[in-house]
């Protein structure tokens, strides 16, 4: 019981610092903090992880339908997603910087590196598991090979494909924390920068990335829902 006095303290005082603009001595007497810091820096955060979301979606999305409907490049499509869990975030952004430069451009590839590896794979595996005999009948009924993943593949692998960009964001989402590093103010700010906002400042922005990711992570679990056939919602697991 003792411990969680200043437990409350210090979540106290982080939302203090999210709500209110405090005094940093670091600064000159500057305030940090404050609900107009705190929205900027969060709108940075999800447009980064945005674009780079959008863009692991526009490279592997297509990349795995292609694949699981040929059924070829099994072991690098999923290789892929496993050697993803291991890439090293500051490494990589930091070899970013090195190619070409710091900034957002820089920041939005190197997220979308990260991002890809959980989609291809999710998305070549949710098509390689649909029915062999449905596609089989597709075909039967005439229909071309874009028509069969347009309106049969991709259909059924929704679930396993929105699998790979939950996956995906959250791991943008907290990656996109370093992002200072790379030129990009995000609330990593108030993460990498306990001298300027004290402990107070790190923890609210940690507060902070946690309620963008599940505020992201509820929204794309609304959305599957709403892009899942009715068929498929009520096929027993």
């Amino acid at each position: 019981m003792i411990g969680i006095a200043p437990l409350f303290a210090s979540f106290g005082g982080a939302i203090e610092f999210i709500l209110t603009p405090q005094t940093s001595n670091v600064t000159g007497g500057n305030t940090v903090g404050g609900l107009d810091q705190v929205i900027e820096l969060m709108l940075a955060q999800l447009e980064v992880t945005v674009l780079a979301l959008a863009l692991s979606i526009l490279i592997a999305l297509p990349l795995g339908l292609y694949l699981g409907h040929k059924g070829v490049g099994e072991v690098a499509a999923v290789g892929l997603g496993n050697a993803g869990r291991a890439i090293p975030e500051l490494g990589l952004i930091a070899l970013m910087a090195a190619v070409i430069g710091v900034g957002l451009g820089n920041l939005t590839i190197a997220l979308a590196v990260l991002g890809i590896p959980p989609i291809l794979t999710n998305t070549f595996v949710g098509v390689r598991e649909v029915d062999a005999a449905t596609v089989q009948a597709a075909r039967g009924m005439g229909m071309t090979e874009l028509e069969i993943v347009r309106k049969v593949e991709a259909p059924m692998a929704v679930t396993s494909v929105f699998t790979g960009i939950r996956t995906a964001t959250i791991g943008i989402v907290a990656t996109a924390t370093i992002a200072p590093l790379a030129g990009v103010a995000t609330l990593g700010e108030f993460i990498l920068g306990e001298d300027v906002y004290g402990t107070d400042g790190v923890l609210a922005g940690a507060i902070l990335v946690a309620v963008l990711a599940l505020v992201l992570e509820f929204s794309l679990a609304a959305l599957q829902r709403r892009m899942t056939s009715k068929g498929l919602k009520l096929r027993p697991a």
